[in-house]
This record gives C-alpha cells, sequence and structure tokens, in this order.
C-alpha cells in the first residue's frame, strides 16, 4: 500500500477519534432539562360572613362611635363565635357607646368580651385611662353649652364667682378657665350619642357632666365647686399649635429626634389625650362693663379701725409678743422684741 495512503487513513482516524471524543464531552457536561411547571394564582380563600371590625386603633377606655368600626369579609375558616356578624340580628345601637376594655388594633375583629355595654358592672372604671378619674360636676342648660356637649368631647372649665374684699362698692366679679383638655365620660347617665331615625345626633340638656381628670386636677374640681359657679367651654377637634408650643417649652412634650411620622403621631396625641392644670386666663368685670371694677373693693382706714379688736393688752402666745392696739399702728422690732405703736402716738 502507498504510504501517502497510509499517512490519509491514519489522519482521518485521529480527526474521527478527536470528534466522537469533543461530542462525548459536549453531550455529558450538558444537564438535564427539568420539567417545570407554569407559576399560577394561588387558589382564592373562601370568605366567610362580614365581621365587625376595627378601622382604626383602640386602646382601652375608647368609647365606641360610629366610626370607630366596620363590618369586613372574613375567611370562613377564622370566623370565631365571639365575634359581631353582620345579619338581622345584629344592631348597632349595642354596639355604639361601649366602652373598649381590651385594646384592639386597626383591622381586628372586635369580640364581645373587648366590650363594656353602659350599666355593666365596671363600665365607667373601663372607661378611665391608667391613672385617672372620674368626677361629676353639676352644671345647667346655660353652662353646659345648651346640651352640645356629648360623650367623649373635650371640654375646658371656667370658674365664675365674685370676691367682696369688705370695701365699699360691688364685689370683684371675675371668671377664670382653671383647667383644660377634660374629656366628658358622659351627661347624666347616657355615654353615647343618640341617633333618631333619620340618623341625626338628638341633643338633649343634662344637669351633670362625668369627666377624666387626674388625681390632682379632681381635687381641684372639688375645691372649685365650693368657691363659684362652674361652667363648660366645648373644645374645637382641630389642634391647638399655641398649647403645643406651650407643652414643648414647659417640657410636658418631648419633641422626638429626627423626623419620624410615628413618633411626631404619639407626641399630638399625648398632647391631645392629657388634661391640663396651671396658668388660668381669666376676665374681670371691668373687661366686659366700665362700670364694674377691675381691683377687689379694699378696706378703708375708718372700717379698719371699726372692726379692729378693743384697746387694751391680750393675752399673748408666746413672750415678748406684741399687745393688740386699736387703730392704724406701725410694728417696730428691736431684736426679739416686737412693739407697735399707734400711728400719731409716742413710743
Amino acid at each position: 500500500m502507498d504510504s501517502r495512503k497510509v499517512i490519509l487513513l491514519v489522519g482521518a482516524l485521529l480527526v474521527a477519534a478527536i470528534t466522537a471524543f469533543m461530542a462525548r464531552s459536549l453531550i455529558m457536561g450538558t444537564s438535564t432539562p427539568q420539567a417545570g411547571a407554569m407559576p399560577g394564582s394561588p387558589a382564592p380563600v373562601p370568605l366567610g360572613p362580614k365581621v365587625l371590625v376595627a378601622t382604626r386603633a383602640l386602646p382601652v377606655g375608647t368609647i365606641i362611635d360610629p366610626g370607630s368600626v366596620k363590618f369586613q369579609p372574613w375567611p370562613a375558616e377564622l370566623v370565631e363565635g365571639a365575634y359581631f356578624q353582620e345579619g338581622p340580628e345584629f344592631d348597632m345601637k349595642n354596639v355604639v357607646g361601649t366602652v373598649v376594655r381590651n385594646a384592639v388594633t386597626a383591622g381586628q375583629p372586635i369580640t364581645q368580651g373587648a366590650l363594656v355595654k353602659p350599666g355593666d358592672r365596671g363600665f365607667l372604671a373601663a372607661a378611665l385611662g391608667p391613672g385617672m378619674r372620674a368626677v361629676t360636676v353639676p352644671v345647667s342648660t346655660q353652662s353646659s353649652v345648651a346640651g352640645f356637649v356629648f360623650p367623649g368631647d373635650r371640654i375646658d372649665l371656667l370658674l365664675t364667682q365674685s370676691v367682696e374684699g369688705g370695701g365699699d362698692g360691688p364685689p370683684l366679679r371675675v371668671a377664670e378657665t382653671i383647667l383644660r383638655n377634660l374629656r366628658v365620660l358622659a351627661t347624666d347617665q347616657r355615654t353615647n350619642q343618640e341617633k333618631d331615625e333619620a340618623g341625626n345626633t338628638v341633643v338633649h340638656t343634662f344637669s351633670t357632666v362625668t369627666i377624666e381628670a387626674t388625681p390632682k386636677i379632681a381635687e381641684q374640681i372639688a375645691v372649685a365647686q365650693t368657691v363659684g359657679t362652674i361652667s363648660l367651654s366645648l373644645r374645637s377637634i382641630a389642634d391647638n399649635t399655641a398649647e403645643l408650643e406651650q407643652a414643648i417649652a414647659s417640657g410636658d412634650v418631648s419633641v422626638p429626634d429626627g423626623s419620624d411620622p410615628k413618633a411626631e403621631r404619639a407626641m399630638m396625641l399625648k398632647l391631645s389625650s392629657t388634661p391640663q392644670a396651671g396658668n388660668p386666663t381669666f376676665a374681670v368685670g371691668a373687661d366686659v362693663s366700665r362700670y364694674q371694677r377691675r381691683t377687689v373693693p379694699g378696706r378703708t382706714p375708718q372700717q379698719s379701725m371699726m372692726s379692729a379688736p378693743p384697746s387694751g393688752p391680750a393675752p399673748t402666745a408666746y413672750p415678748g409678743a406684741p399687745a393688740q392696739v386699736s387703730g392704724p399702728v406701725v410694728r417696730i422690732a428691736r431684736g426679739n422684741n416686737v412693739t407697735e405703736v399707734p400711728v400719731g402716738g409716742k413710743n
């Protein structure tokens, strides 16, 4: 056989062997394709009846109003017997005016055990915030904003009194705002807003109002009732910027660091739900009429002499105490000795 043919044959065999080896390596390195299922939408969860849920966070002591709750479809397998379910047997009047006994988060179903109805044992105690007290104040139609104050509203308390002073002329008449931002718990025996068939709020006059206060403010209210007449002043729902600045300046409210919206909302909520005492504003008779006084009438010298005790030494409670002298006197202290000299007399 020709040598050239032998060389060509050997070369052809080498090329065939190399091609076979490369084809085998390529086939072995390729992974076997896996059959995959096409992604699809999850199976829908069967919904059950509509249940009553909270439209916003309801902390302990919240008085339920129509805007606090709503009906929402709920998964059938998660519906509990304690939930309020929509149906002909349900009456919203049985829920409005109740008080939250256990905190409910927004969107969470409301259970029957989480609410306390008016007249139930512990109803008023459940309506109170931690550390707060309930105080009842007698009012009249004129001093109670003609009945346009409802449970859940915020009010200020005004004290009106007459200060005699013992002098000539009419007494000083003064009114002052002594307490601010108090929450109304009940008016007479009503703890909710009554609605008529058309859905309008029914206005009732009342003779007493029960408000929420701190122990210190409760003491101040008790004293104010013995001093003069108490009136109610209904507050606006809008935030008061001036009171916010005053609370920040006094340190009652701390401004959060940064720009966290949740912290800012918590700050505003604390301010809006905190009763405020101190720094009272007032108006006297002269502020509304030129014929009224601006100051307390004082005693004249003649009235002082007429009301002074009779002359002559009086028994003293301690050594060196001055003797009682009628008329205007000047007290002179020499060390531990105090003497009284009538005006115009000699020592």
